[in-house]
């Protein structure tokens, strides 16, 4: 069961092939066995068991509540979640629990959805490789795979195998791994700069960024209010939708969501793209794109282009501006928005009491990491009055210019635009922390934070394994508001690659029994 889509797990549960109890615990079983990975902050198995049962009721009685019902899910751990502790991988909610749920969290509970449990980060979501909280870093299940072991046995032998495993990527690390290693079928990410496509395209998942304002951000601990989104991670662009579908929606208490009603995302199958545009960036061929990643992009355009699909070459040309002004808009905000952590209200608070001002600065050392720290620095000093001119407004100028960059060229006529989603696919933990957050925040941002600027939608797709045995995802970026069209292409595109399952049989024998049953649910995956 582990192993298909939540489609066909939701037509399972509503034919009596397996009830929400029996899932969940499969889930759970699967969730211990693969603590390894630390995809996990919290695991809330009383409550998801708890709701299995009621979902059980309801399926007995005839009334299931929709696609998710007795679905397990899991929600990056900067979501608040009533009654189960919400860290954002810091010291300075250690401990905290949320009085009420995020609404994107309440949305999926009112569908009936299994919340498994709250899954790892880096500290207040602020980095790329899922490496900086204080519950350490997320391991990437496919550093366990046959397909990664495979090639790796042929290079070297002898080698330290355990502390030779991957990244997953970042912020969303664990949502990544935890929907990549089968212990959920959907999870929550947050995306800011690209904190749900980039650990999506090393963990070989969808990763979708909703247009901002689609979907509502309250009860998201903030990082940066005018680019956070929640973003959805599945195994399949279906999936993306069915549960973007349930979150889509105006929110009275996120005053930046949309009025209008929102349609369900029913994706139609794409038979002929004869009649789409797809534009592909030159300003994105950088030299630091490896050459693996940047042949299977040119690839993908060659087969929407072997369809019959127009594919020509655009410009977007404040490209190169845009990693800057992400820097100083982003810590700029981080900086206003990190100031509510106090140590008076909730989180953290030191020992000191020698004065209001002493407590302060004790319990902001104490609960904040460097990298966090580092970013409300720079973001305070961008915001002086001496700087506030030459930096944050400069800054805000300089991101109306990217985003009218992306109004053009839609405008021209592009439907979707094709680009990387990241520089290389995952590199081992070892080699990643050999540069600092700052440096590599910048360099692995470098295709998705222009989007979050913009306010678009993006999703990143597995596209196929480097020599290597590993995933490397392609985004596809589309017109605000039109997640559905983008959606739609995905699917398309996600048909003709037919991207490879992960093998973790190796890994413990639940593995393989999730293949042996599902050799058939695993080829229609493949066909989906």
């Amino acid at each position: 069961m582990l192993g298909r889509t939540l489609r066909e797990v939701s037509t399972a549960l509503k034919q009596g092939q397996i009830t929400p109890t029996e899932l969940c615990q499969k889930c759970l079983s699967l969730i211990k066995k693969t603590k390894f990975l630390n995809a996990y902050i919290t695991v809330s198995e009383e409550v998801a068991l708890k709701q299995a049962e009621e979902s059980e009721k309801r399926y007995k009685e005839g009334h299931s509540l929709g696609d998710l019902d007795g679905i397990p899910i899991a929600v990056k751990d900067n979501f608040s979640t009533s009654g189960i502790e919400t860290t954002c991988a810091s010291n300075m909610l250690k401990g905290y629990v949320p009085p009420y749920n995020a609404t994107v969290v309440q949305k999926l509970l009112d569908q009936g959805a299994l919340l498994m449990g709250k899954t790892n980060l880096d500290e207040f979501a602020m980095g790329s490789g899922s490496t900086d909280g204080i519950f350490g870093p997320v391991k990437n299940p496919w550093s366990y795979s046959k397909q990664y072991r495979g090639k790796k046995q042929q290079k070297t032998h002898g080698e330290d195998e355990d502390s030779n495993w991957l990244i997953t990527g970042g912020s969303s690390g664990g949502s990544a791994a935890a929907v990549s290693a089968f212990t959920c079928f959907a999870a929550l990410g947050s995306d800011t700069g690209g904190s749900t496509r980039n650990p999506a395209a090393h963990c070989g998942v969808v990763g979708l960024k909703p247009s901002y304002g689609l979907v509502s951000r309250h009860g998201l601990i903030p990082l940066v209010n005018s680019m956070d989104v929640p973003g959805i991670l599945t195994r399949c662009v279906d999936d993306a939708a069915i549960v973007l579908g349930v979150l889509a929606g105006h929110d009275p208490k996120d005053s930046t969501t949309v009025q209008d009603p929102v349609k369900p995302f029913m994706l139609p199958s794409l038979t002929d793209v004869s009649k789409l545009c797809v534009g592909i960036p030159k300003e994105y061929l950088t030299p630091e794109l490896s050459s693996e990643v940047q042949s299977l992009w040119s690839k993908a355009a060659d087969l929407f282009e072997s369809e019959g699909a127009k594919v020509i070459e655009v410009s977007l040309p404040h490209t190169s501006y845009s990693i800057v002004c992400y820097h100083v808009l982003c810590t700029s905000e981080v900086a206003s928005n990190m100031a509510r952590f106090d140590g008076l209200e909730y989180g953290h608070r030191c020992d000191v009491d020698v004065s209001t001002e002493a407590m302060y600065a004790a319990t902001r050392r104490e609960g904040f990491n460097d990298v966090v720290r580092g970013r409300i620095l720079s973001g305070n000093f961008f915001l002086l009055k001496e700087n506030y001119e030459n930096y944050f407004v400069k800054a805000q100028k300089v991101r109306r210019l990217i985003a009218n960059d992306f109004v053009n060229v839609f405008k021209s006529g592009v439907d979707v635009l094709l680009t990387p989603t990241t520089l290389s696919e995952a590199v081992p933990y070892l080699e990643f922390i050999k540069e600092d957050n700052r440096t590599r925040s910048a360099q692995d941002d470098i295709f998705t934070q222009a989007v979050n600027m913009a306010g678009l939608p993006a999703v990143s797709i597995p596209m196929a394994l480097s020599s290597q045995g590993l995933p490397v995802g392609l985004q596809f970026i589309g017109r605000a508001f039109c997640d559905q069209q983008l959606l739609t292409v995905a699917k398309w595109f996600e048909k003709q690659v037919q991207f490879p399952v992960i093998q973790l049989q190796e890994l413990m024998d639940d593995y393989s029994s999730i293949f042996e049953n599902e050799k058939l649910a695993s080829v229609s995956v493949k066909q989906r």
